[in-house]
């Protein structure tokens, strides 16, 4: 299998960014197991990163690994972009995975909005570790999830970590409708294509970039479904 595009940075994963590259190196520190350095930097994208579906910028720059980043929050897309673009900077094959599900987190905002329950390419990242592609989902943070009773998703590196199936209570919360397959780099005019088609009442969504901007804080607001 060749794996040159799987390691090599990309228009929007920009592991060749000097601040992509300190953050990763930071991360794995003198870790070489590939596993555990994917662990490492999956907690770390996840945690340290905001989820944050209020402000996002859908653009060539709004969306490069190196912006999320360096503004400290990102939706699933752009938190998925960054931790390719970690791994590859540190010898780990990464692509990009997407599937359309519904009973993403949400708030009421962001489903007026929406006016759908279906969120269409939710983003996660696809690792190659020990001879296998290993799906990690960074999305949501563990104080975000803690405030909405989700169960974070934990990833050890050799299981898939793709959804919230359930929340603390046990109730249904996410599933999966439709996959997407996997890209080596973000497939950005399909994804917009389809945003202008689900999404409607969002504005901006036209031309070659879409901005979204919500008064409030997503993690104060958010719930399960």
């Amino acid at each position: 299998m060749d794996f040159e595009a799987a390691l090599q940075p990309s228009e929007y994963i920009d592991s060749d960014s000097p601040s992509v590259i300190s953050f990763a190196e930071t991360i794995v520190g003198d870790e070489t197991d590939p596993k555990k350095k994917a662990v490492k930097l999956y907690y770390a994208v996840r945690d340290d990163i905001r989820y944050d579906p209020y402000r996002i910028c859908f653009s060539q720059d709004g969306l490069k690994a190196s912006t999320t980043l360096a503004n400290g929050y990102g939706y699933c897309v752009a938190k998925a972009v960054l931790l390719a673009a970690a791994g590859r900077a540190v010898g780990i094959p990464c692509r990009l995975g997407f599937a359309d599900v519904r009973n993403h987190l949400s708030s009421e905002k962001l489903k007026e909005m929406m006016q759908t329950d279906v969120f269409v390419w939710h983003g996660y990242t696809d690792m190659y570790i020990d001879n296998s592609w290993v799906k990690a989902t960074p999305a949501f943070n563990q104080s975000l999830c803690d405030k909405t009773g989700v169960k974070p998703l934990e990833f050890d590196g050799i299981h898939d970590s793709v959804f919230h199936a359930f929340d603390q209570a046990g109730n249904r919360h996410m599933e999966y409708l439709k996959e997407h397959g996997a890209f080596d780099d973000l497939p950005f005019q399909r994804i917009l294509a389809d945003f202008k088609k689900h999404y409607p009442a969002f504005e901006g969504f036209s031309g070659s970039s879409a901005a979204v901007a919500v008064e409030g804080r997503f993690e104060d607001e958010a719930s399960a479904g």
